[in-house]
């Protein structure tokens, strides 16, 4: 089943007090990871699904890469999603016994120790407190047998070493704008995360931010997805002042600012 109509419909707060994410969802855009579809296709990629394979995926949001994985045909799929709302357009992706999404939260999932091969979570990280994020990681190396992987799409900072005092300006400016606390680390500090919960870094790649640039949003929606976007965003001014709000910050910062892929894989138990 296409994606393609699966936006949020439940009544919520107006576009300008709504988290951006969500506003983005409602007016019709399926791809909300800040690498785009091109970086998720790599992610998904570099996971190396196969049919063996049990698969956790926190925070599945409007299922894009729910199907990717699907598209692979593992052993087992389980989504864990906090929104009821998100996780029953989720729901309308899967079939069969072993396919499934759960309301829990990526910190405390409530799954079975040792119970994946394979978890991955997107666009979620870079919106946690520090000790929320080594929580997330946490729990995902429990879920996992030695051996297993674990990949993360998230927004990054550039270069390396950024300026705390810029770093602050930014996380400041994005939360003000989008209407949720973010919080990106760098390239290093994403490694550093991973590895702090066992995880030796097997694959990484890292491209530009550029979720709001129009040729993004066609070469992630498509002409039928991008005019049906850009048409929702015409009849709400509300909207479009919140989108073009947005998009501002993100090409003020556009030079600090990146989306990065980490797969890593468990270490073994000794």
């Amino acid at each position: 089943m296409s994606t393609s109509h699966l936006v949020l419909k439940e009544p919520g707060p107006p576009p300008e007090k709504m988290p951006g994410h969500w506003l983005l969802a409602r007016l019709g855009k399926r791809v909300l990871r800040p690498g785009g579809l091109e970086l998720t296709r790599r992610l998904v990629q570099a996971l190396q699904i196969s049919t063996s394979d049990e698969v956790v995926e926190f925070a599945p949001g409007l299922g894009v890469t729910a199907q990717l994985t699907l598209g692979q045909h593992p052993l087992r799929y389980t989504a864990v999603e906090r929104d009821p709302a998100a996780a029953e357009q989720v729901r309308r992706l899967l079939v069969g016994a072993d396919q499934r999404c759960v309301i829990g939260f990526a910190e405390e999932s409530g799954l079975p120790a040792a119970s994946a091969t394979v978890v991955y979570g997107e666009a979620m990280l870079s919106m946690q407190l520090p000790e929320t994020k080594g929580r997330i990681v946490a729990e995902a190396a429990r879920l996992l047998r030695p051996g297993g992987r674990y990949g993360i799409h998230e927004l990054c900072l550039v270069p390396d070493d950024l300026d705390e005092a810029v770093a602050g300006v930014i996380a400041h400016d994005l939360s003000e704008r989008i209407h949720v606390g973010v919080r990106p680390l760098s390239a290093s500090g994403w490694r550093a995360l991973m590895e702090s919960q066992g995880f030796e870094v097997m694959a990484e790649a890292l491209v530009p931010m550029r979720l709001l640039e129009p040729w993004q949003i066609l070469h992630d929606e498509g002409w039928c997805g991008t005019i049906r976007f850009f048409f929702n965003l015409l009849r709400s001014p509300s909207a479009r002042r919140r989108i073009l709000s947005m998009r501002q910050v993100f090409r003020r910062h556009g030079k600090h600012l990146a989306a990065i892929m980490l797969v890593g894989r468990k270490r073994e138990e000794r």
